[in-house]
């Protein structure tokens, strides 16, 4: 719920501090005090609509999922909306984005004035069906559950299926492909870091007849070993550097040469032939290394196809069970269904009459198999379409909806806003709208603006809101709320005749449940 709600500088209102209790919250007030301004304006504390505010806040009961969303719950939530020079959202004085807020918030908060039509979407009959089951039969519940998971399962392994199925169809050619490119692959038998080792070898016999003709020439050196030695011995001059230097120049010719040698027997076409092989794998899959990547990954879908008839078979089996099991807990479903079905239409159209809307249908037809079962729910109202309801119909059809759904709620619904419901209603229709909501209000917070007496003496907390220089609002006592009503009844003029129908009708309200 929403425990509180502060407004600074907004159109007329210059201040705004209000602290609400649960369930039916009304506020009355002249036209043009700023009701509609006030509405606008909580709304916007929460993100679910945009003014101009400095600012809007809301301190408000609802749990906010941490891991999604980033933010710290607290014991109260307080959500605000401030504007300077630009719109900036908090929550818990963290800032937040708009859609953040506006999607945490629409999940506790309903706001009736617009033409919504989900409330009347197969999905949601269905699970209102399902509820009223779940709260007189609670193995229903179980059984529901249980079908759902299962169908998740069902159409995962279906999906697997579909995937088979398709490979099915091309999967020679995509054996013949993937055998195609390990063939090609394996022809040039690839070898990591070959590709460096032929470029040295290239550049070695591009430089062989040089070197060759380099160490003939250098050779002529050891002519002359003997001699240098004699010279150092007659010097009388350590000698043992100068037989090392010769000893280590002699080992270095003789490998150079043992090279060249091994050099004579290998092709240069051969060697070039080889590089061209590989720099086209390269060019093809990047680098030898990602070719032997690609070789074995389609290795294992060479695999993977030969064992498909396999895995397609225990695929059909299992499918074949669980949509066996699926029928079964389907058609268990829609049995309890139908069982209640008769009952949940005459609680609906009671609720319809209370609110002098005529007789609505509400058919269960058979569809596909699907997360809930087999069942569609539609509802009608005797031939009008739902697009063709004035919006005071249209709001009245969802309030009996509404209604219905409160008959098995097992926790709070959250915040419901509506907008000058009772609107150009008669006075037993106002009483009727009153009444349902406040008996919606045992399991919903609801903020309404009322131009009525009937449904003003129902509030559960009353607020006026009056203009003077600025739009200014309080909540009244119940003197003070015998007076207002009096007000909407006779104008400003009070009667006392009106003041006595106000005092009964605000005692007469004080006894409804």
């Amino acid at each position: 719920m929403i425990e509180r709600f502060y407004l600074k500088e907004f159109l007329t209102f210059k201040e705004a501090d209000l602290e609400f209790h649960p369930g039916l919250v009304v506020f009355t007030g002249p036209s043009g005090s700023g009701k509609s301004i006030l509405m606008r304006s909580i709304l916007a504390s929460v993100g679910l609509e945009n003014v101009d505010a400095q600012v809007c806040e809301s301190s408000v009961s609802w749990s906010i999922d941490e891991d999604r969303y980033g933010l710290q719950n607290e014991s109260l939530n307080i959500f605000r909306h401030v504007k300077k020079e630009k719109t900036r959202y908090f929550i818990n004085n963290q800032s937040t984005s708009k859609s953040s807020m506006e999607s945490i918030s629409s999940g506790y908060l309903r706001h009736l004035s617009l033409k919504d039509y989900s409330d009347f979407e197969p999905s949601n009959l269905l699970k209102m069906i399902d509820e009223r089951i779940g709260a007189h039969v609670p193995e229903y519940t179980a059984v529901l559950e249980n079908h759902t998971k299962k169908f998740s399962k069902f159409k995962l392994l279906s999906d697997e299926l579909r995937s088979i199925e398709d490979k099915e169809k091309h999967l020679s050619e995509l054996k013949e492909f993937a055998l195609y490119e390990i063939t090609k692959i394996d022809a040039i038998k690839p070898r990591i870091g070959e590709d460096e080792e032929l470029n040295i070898i290239k550049k070695q016999l591009s430089k062989k007849e040089k070197i060759q003709n380099a160490i003939t020439a250098a050779e002529a050196i050891f002519t002359h070993e003997s001699a240098v030695s004699s010279a150092l011995g007659l010097l009388e001059a350590e000698s043992a550097f100068f037989d090392d230097a010769m000893n280590e120049l002699r080992s270095m010719f003789e490998n150079a040469s043992e090279r060249l040698e091994e050099l004579e027997e290998i092709s240069v076409e051969s060697v070039l032939d080889r590089i061209e092989q590989l720099a086209e794998l390269k060019r093809r899959y990047g680098s030898v290394e990602e070719a032997l990547a690609y070789r074995d990954q389609k290795e294992r879908e060479l695999e993977s196809y030969e064992t498909i008839e396999h895995s397609k078979s225990d695929l059909v089996k299992q499918i074949a069970s669980l949509q066996a099991e699926l029928d079964h807990s389907a058609q268990e479903l829609s049995v309890q269904r139908h069982s209640i079905l008769k009952s949940t239409l005459k609680s609906l159209n009671d609720y319809l009459g209370m609110l002098y809307l005529r007789d609505a249908t509400l058919e269960l037809e058979a569809c596909t198999l699907n997360a809930t079962g087999c069942d569609k729910a539609v509802l009608g109202l005797n031939g009008t379409k739902l697009d063709k309801l004035s919006s005071g119909e249209f709001n009245r059809l969802r309030l009996a909806l509404l209604a219905l759904g409160v008959e098995s709620m097992q926790s709070s619904g959250g915040v419901l806003m509506l907008d000058e419901i009772d609107a150009n209603l008669s006075g037993e229709e106002s009483m009727s709208v009153a009444k349902v909501l406040r008996h919606l209000s045992s399991r919903y917070q609801i903020f309404v603006i009322s131009h009525q007496p009937q449904l003003t003496s129902m509030g559960e907390q009353h607020f006026l809101i009056y203009k003077d220089d600025e739009s200014r609002v309080r909540e009244l006592n119940d003197t003070e709320r015998v007076e207002e009503i009096a007000r909407i009844i006779s104008g400003d003029a009070i009667s006392d005749e009106a003041r006595g129908f106000a005092r009964d009708l605000f005692e007469r309200s004080r006894g409804v449940g």
